[in-house]
């Protein structure tokens, strides 16, 4: 709505008072800036709105000369065009600005203004953006609230899709491997919205009103983010907890009824928004609470070791679940309007340390000047699609050539996979639209209809943009026939060159991506493992740290954390998108999948030891896990060094010797359990320390091996 109020509005006012030209202008300033415009904090909203609307009058005025000479145009073309998607580098905003930049140069082929000189019209479209950005400061100042409250009640109910895939998991007749790849895309998502969130409320305005109601918010982002911790981790690997659930399978519903409830309450919570009479009562959780821990206490009972050991994982299993539930009542009584005092609110500075920042210096792009960088090569490839996109257009004499550049730039991405996606999604859109405007234009032949329609689709176009492709260019295309339908008698005509222009469109950028210097991810995925597996490797040093020492958990501690499920997110979003690429590119695929997931099993045991050692008190540190936890550091060390190829011949490690560790490594034995004595409620911890403690340990080395091996078979 904001965009159609900040177009919608010059435009009316210069057709009503006879400077169209000058409405027009303001007009495509304003609409070619709102792709900067995305979440974030303020502070970098009006910097990226800003930005675009001097790039799109720069770029403006520079194709108010593409009109004439069709050479000095194909050169303007591929230059600028090339220069304008090399500011991708600097990140996802960045990528927004050069995509409104690219929609100027192209849109200077379609609209050629009359009365107004180039330098005036470029100046205009400056002022649109201005315009744009004081729209945006007005809703902001109206709503302020507004893009926190919607990006936080999104991230709670993705967090209770992720509590459900991992209540799914519990049920060994699952289809595990399709749930785990549906959980990796949700943590990925999840992440993301983690950073945004941290940026929105650690860099806005600490005015006045706004203070307590930030503090309030941060704090319950540090519970969903604790909440995705936790739910990340795995007490006891699946294999020893199938062989438990098999001898109990009562247990399998009690768990799965437990987590379903959580994960309800939770995309209930995001559902109602700011509504506290809303929500929802523990009553529920408590009453599954109570049972199972009556159920546990009464396997505690019995006095068999098979019974102990199932007693301990369950008991184990249980208190996670406790904590999710303490992260969640907390989460409720932040969202209801209780009072907290100041001193619970984290040190803004402190917070600002969790920020990742964008760095802008120059030698950025000075870095990506080269065939190694795919910004590069993907800028290299628009350039020049666009450029045979234009000559074919001129050529064979299209009613309007730009559609097909214009095209180009909507579907072309980075990675193959969306770029065919997008490809696919364009063109069954346009001929959809297509077809319901041929049948609208046929029945009816009213222009004040089609400004009506027109209007609509325009404004339901852009609110899919992001969430629907094929749905916009639906409404795209429709916008587009009636605008011509106001302008011109013969639709249908029109309707035939857009859905050619679009396949031209489309095949050239696919055509495009697969012989103009591709990037394919088999070339860049294990760079993407080695920064995942030395997050885990930073990660795994700070809880053994904290494991050794004790104490309260440093900053740092909570750093290394949010780098290894960042670097672990960031690993699932590179496998993602090498399996959308050909076969013929999926080069070990199997084996990169492989780590891929064994580097989120790593993740998660390392995550299952931070929630135990931080929320229990455990012994002291013995020389054996020192010494284990070295081993594992080492396996992981020698993983970095595989997938950079920098282990020399003849320095292989002696698998023989791994597994032969792996044999020695101690374990938790419930045969060797004193029953009749283990009714004292500190053995009992005791063992559930062990157990835990132990077993992950042994899973973590387990993984850490199995890694090297793939690694040094991937060479």
């Amino acid at each position: 709505m904001l965009t159609v109020v900040a177009v919608i509005t010059p435009l009316s006012i210069g057709i009503s008072t006879g400077y169209t030209e000058i409405g027009v202008a303001i007009c495509f300033g304003a609409f070619w800036c709102n792709p900067s415009d995305v979440n974030g904090s303020l502070k970098h909203k009006v910097y990226g709105i800003l930005f675009s609307a001097a790039l799109v009058m720069v770029v403006s005025f520079i194709g108010g000369y593409v009109h004439y000479s069709p050479w000095l145009s194909l050169i303007i073309l591929g230059v600028t065009s090339f220069a304008i998607s090399l500011i991708s580098s600097y990140g996802f905003r960045a990528s927004l600005i050069s995509f409104s930049g690219l929609l100027a140069l192209i849109l200077s082929f379609a609209h050629t203004p009359d009365k107004l000189k180039i330098y005036e019209y470029s100046l205009l479209v400056g002022l649109g953006g201005l315009w744009y950005l004081a729209v945006s400061l007005l809703w902001y100042k109206i709503n302020p609230k507004g893009q926190t409250e919607e990006i936080l009640y999104e991230t709670i109910g993705r967090t209770g899709k992720l509590l459900m895939k991992r209540g799914q998991l519990i049920d060994e007749q699952s289809n595990r491997k399709k749930l785990q790849q549906g959980l990796f895309l949700i943590q990925s998502e999840l992440t993301e919205q983690h950073d945004t969130l941290r940026e929105i409320l650690i860099l806005s305005r600490k005015n006045s009103g706004r203070s307590t109601y930030n503090g309030k918010r941060v704090l319950v982002l540090v519970q969903l983010i604790e909440m995705l911790e936790t739910a990340g981790a795995n007490p006891v690997n699946y294999t020893k907890m199938d062989e438990q659930f098999k001898l109990y399978p009562k247990f399998i519903k009690l768990f799965q009824s437990l987590t379903f409830e959580m994960a309800n309450q939770l995309q209930l919570i995001s559902e109602i928004g700011n509504k506290p009479s809303k929500m929802p009562k523990h009553d529920a959780l408590t009453k599954h609470f109570e049972e199972l821990r009556i159920k546990i206490s009464e396997l505690g009972t019995v006095k068999e070791a098979k019974a102990y050991e199932a007693f301990i994982m369950f008991q184990n299993l249980l208190e996670y679940q406790e904590k999710q539930f303490d992260k969640l009542k907390r989460m409720k009584w932040l969202l209801s309007d209780h009072d907290v005092a100041s001193e619970e609110f984290i040190d803004k500075e402190i917070l600002k340390r969790f920020l990742i920042s964008q760095d802008y210096s120059p030698r950025i792009l000075v870095r990506n000047l080269s065939f190694r960088s795919t910004i590069f090569k993907h800028s290299l490839r628009m350039a020049v699609t666009l450029m045979i996109g234009f000559v074919l257009g001129n050529v064979f004499a299209f009613q309007n050539p730009y559609w097909i550049l214009l095209t180009i730039i909507l579907i072309m991405r980075p990675n193959y996979g969306l770029t065919k996606a997008r490809s696919k999604d364009r063109i069954i859109g346009t001929i959809i639209g297509g077809v319901i405007a041929t049948v609208i234009v046929y029945l009816v032949q009213d222009v004040y209809v089609y400004a009506t329609l027109a209007l609509i689709s325009f404004v339901i176009a852009l609110s899919m943009l992001q969430k629907n492709y094929k749905a916009s260019a639906i409404y795209v295309t429709l916008s587009i026939v009636f605008i011509y339908g106001i302008l011109q008698p013969d639709v249908m005509a029109v309707i035939q060159y857009r859905i050619v222009d679009t396949l031209l469109g489309a095949g050239l950028s696919y055509l495009g991506f697969l012989f103009l210097w591709p990037s394919w991810s088999f070339q860049e995925i294990q760079k993407d493992v080695t920064k995942s597996v030395e997050a885990n490797k930073v990660y795994l040093a700070k809880i053994a740290d904290f494991y050794i020492h004790k104490g309260s958990v440093p900053t740092s501690y909570r750093l290394a954390r949010k780098n290894a499920f960042l670097e672990t997110s960031n690993l699932s979003s590179a496998f993602q998108r090498m399996t959308q690429e050909p076969h013929s590119k999926q080069k070990n695929l199997n084996k990169i999948y492989e780590l891929v997931e064994l580097n989120h099993n790593f993740l998660s045991s390392l995550a299952s030891l931070s929630i135990y050692i931080q929320h229990h008190t455990t012994t002291e540190a013995s020389e054996r896990f020192n010494s284990i936890v070295f081993k594992i550091d080492e396996n992981l060390g020698l993983v970095i060094q595989a997938l950079s190829n920098s282990i020399a011949i003849g320095d292989e490690p002696n698998f023989e010797e791994v597994g032969s560790f792996e044999k020695q490594l101690p374990k938790f034995e419930s045969e060797n359990v004193n029953l009749n004595a283990a009714d004292n409620s500190t053995l009992k911890r005791n063992h559930q320390e062990e157990q835990l403690i132990w077993e992950q340990l042994r899973w973590l080395y387990s993984l850490s091996s199995t890694m090297l091996k793939l690694t040094i078979s991937l060479k």
